[in-house]
């Protein structure tokens, strides 16, 4: 499909860059299974769903993956520094990340790099590949936990360009840019329809029967990165690591086999679980990676219903949403929530979305 038909325009006031406080204050358009739209807030979600249902959470936690520091290059003219910036977004060892770098046209493999002293050591170590649009395989000369601790240290909390062009990241964003449930370091970037849950909205969904279940997807950096081609044939997705369990798979399948719902909290909930269904729409133990791209024509499996806040114009987020909810029914909704003043992106508000009965939209 041409990437321009997934293209919108968007006013700057509507990027929200904070969060609605409390949490559950944030708007949620509701767009039903007919296509009618309905302005709520996310404090009322429990009037859209019933006992037996079940949602289901992406429980990875954001770790501070933004690194500032220098490239270091030696050569027989001598030693060259200058200033690189890093986003990790998947580990592939104990010791080495890959990342995205700025600069990146002058790194090279064999190019040194040092992120800052941190107590008695340093965040450094190697440029041991570099891919295609700046990604890079960076090994450092520490490793497992101590490499944690020191990202911890050094880093900053990767927000997404288009709040960080606007705004410096400070100590809130620590808070704010996590859900209150994320257990499993290792993501990049915010499942962002979690962050409007309260433990008082959990209690509510507890209480009324509504099941809430976990799975893990570690989100990196490609979800920042723009569509650069024409065509969604030709885009190539970032694969993302994440896990199913078997005890998960088990009770899923259970709540679909007894006629409840699932809802998907988050896209990143649904490409995983999406991954790990097959075409029967069992859902299966799953654990390793995957780059799934839904775009409009694409069966869902697994998902009853789903959750996300508003996305980018051109994204692959927004060509899954039109793909869940049918296209004409997600631009029908992208102009109400900008006429009616919704705030976009991860720190705006969200939306519901009923898959239509029976098949695709």
């Amino acid at each position: 499909m041409r990437v321009d038909l997934f293209d919108f325009e968007l006013p700057d006031s509507a990027i929200a860059l904070r969060p609605a406080s409390p949490r559950d204050s944030a708007g949620l358009l509701v767009v039903d299974a007919a296509g009618g739209l309905s302005d709520h807030h996310v404090a009322d979600l429990l009037q859209f769903l019933k006992a037996g249902d079940a949602l289901v959470f992406n429980d990875t936690r954001v770790i501070p993956a933004q690194l500032e520091g220098r490239r270091i290059r030696s050569s027989e003219a001598g030693e060259s520094v200058s200033r690189i910036s890093a986003t990790l977004h998947m580990r592939m060892a104990p010791d080495t990340w890959k990342a995205f770098l700025r600069p990146a046209k002058r790194v090279k493999a064999g190019d040194r790099f040092s992120f800052g002293v941190l107590g008695d050591g340093q965040l450094d170590g190697i440029i041991e590949s570099r891919g295609d649009g700046g990604e890079v395989d960076l090994k450092f000369d520490l490793a497992g936990a101590a490499l944690d601790e020191a990202i911890m240290q050094a880093g900053h909390i990767p927000l997404p360009p288009y709040i960080a062009s606007k705004r410096s990241e400070d100590d809130q964003d620590r808070t704010d840019y996590q859900t209150i449930y994320a257990r499993h370091d290792g993501a990049v970037a915010a499942p962002t329809a979690g962050l409007h849950f309260t433990d008082e909205l959990l209690e509510q969904l507890d209480r009324a029967g509504v099941e809430r279940h976990h799975v893990t997807l570690h989100v990196g950096a490609g979800t920042f990165l723009p569509v650069k081609v024409d065509d969604t044939d030709a885009h190539v997705m970032h694969s993302e690591i994440g896990e199913v369990s078997a005890h998960t798979a088990e009770a899923l399948n259970k709540v679909k086999k007894n006629g409840g719902r699932i809802v998907s909290i988050g896209t990143t909930s649904l490409r995983l679980l999406e991954s790990a269904s097959d075409e029967n729409g069992i859902l299966h133990p799953w654990s390793g990676r995957t780059d799934i791209f839904i775009t409009p024509g694409y069966r869902f499996r697994f998902i009853d219903v789903l959750m996300t806040n508003f996305h980018l114009p051109r994204s692959t987020l927004f060509m899954l949403v039109c793909a869940f909810c049918g296209y004409d029914r997600m631009q029908k909704a992208y102009r109400h929530a900008i006429d009616n003043g919704y705030r976009f992106y991860s720190y705006g508000d969200s939306s519901l979305l009923m898959k239509a009965d029976g098949s695709n939209p």
